[in-house]
């Protein structure tokens, strides 16, 4: 199955991100389906190349948890901003700028992202289904 949805009723702070894996190498910061493809990414890296990733679910947009995000960074010295949406305009990019504006001096390189392409979205269903 593609996208598993809980069937139970469930509360999501807003505002409050959540720390999913612990690591000290690199911080990967994942919104949506990109957290559970970025914790089996950390996991892989961890067995075949001992790099270990600590992996952050934004969970809201705005409010935006920044702190952890900037709390992470300070350990690893390095972020991975991971998101379907296409890498130009994308949620990411605002999250990128912020960490370097707040977390620049934490930053041992330059923020990296990992999203989709800059394509534009199909909006009619003979165009979507040929995506």
């Amino acid at each position: 199955m593609h996208r598993l949805t809980l069937r139970q009723m469930y509360e999501i702070p807003l505002g409050k991100g959540d720390l999913k894996r612990e690591g000290s190498d690199i911080s990967i910061a994942a919104t949506s389906y990109m957290v559970q493809k970025s914790l089996e990414a950390a996991e892989k890296l961890s067995q075949e190349k001992s790099i270990e990733c600590e992996v952050i679910d934004i969970r809201t947009l705005r409010p935006l948890d920044i702190d952890i995000i900037l709390d992470s960074i300070k350990k690893t010295g390095r972020l991975l901003c991971v998101e379907e949406a296409p890498v130009f305009g994308g949620f990411m990019g605002e999250v990128s700028a912020q960490v370097s504006e707040k977390g620049f001096d934490w930053l041992d390189a330059p923020v990296a992202r990992v999203a989709g392409r800059n394509c534009p979205v199909p909006y009619s269903l003979v165009l979507e289904q040929e995506m």
